[in-house]
């Protein structure tokens, strides 16, 4: 991953797990997680991300990622570079030949595309949203296979 790429991702996932409300203490973020950058090359990469300020509960003011209105904050998050670590990847559960992925906020879409594109016979299809994906399995397949057969696309840690 390139430098810029993995910068991009830290601040994503700052953004999304504090409320800063400066480039400053977003600059101090970045700091702690490793990344030396200038108040203009973060200011370009706010604006490359569509970041925004938004009031927060509290009515101050806080940077936010587009479409992120309902965004839920994480109560102690992992450092960066714990969370760039983990897949977005959570949990699957079933009921009948309905299955449910749970996802971290924003992989939904992308780990959905790699299922679809993976052309597992077992799978009818998925719909994806933020952090749920919704699996339609042909009927009478078993679940424990099907966890086997969409491990290495989805990398699910039992």
């Amino acid at each position: 991953m390139k430098i810029k790429d993995r910068r991009l991702e830290a601040i994503k996932m700052i953004i999304s797990s504090k409320e800063l409300g400066s480039q400053e203490e977003v600059l101090r973020e970045l700091k702690r997680e490793g990344f030396q950058l200038t108040q203009a090359t973060l200011s370009r990469d706010l604006k490359q991300l569509k970041v925004a300020k938004a009031a927060s509960m509290n009515g101050q003011y806080v940077y936010v990622l587009p479409n992120e209105t309902m965004y839920r904050r994480v109560r102690k998050p992992l450092s960066v570079a714990e969370m760039m670590q983990t897949p977005g990847f959570q949990s699957i559960n079933f009921s009948g030949n309905i299955g449910v992925i749970r996802t971290r906020p924003g992989y939904a879409s992308s780990i959905a595309y790699n299922i679809d594109n993976s052309n597992v016979p077992e799978i009818l299809g998925t719909i994806a949203g933020d952090d749920t994906i919704f699996i339609v399995l042909k009927e009478g397949v078993d679940h424990e296979a099907l966890i086997q057969g969409i491990n290495d696309i989805v990398d699910i840690q039992s």
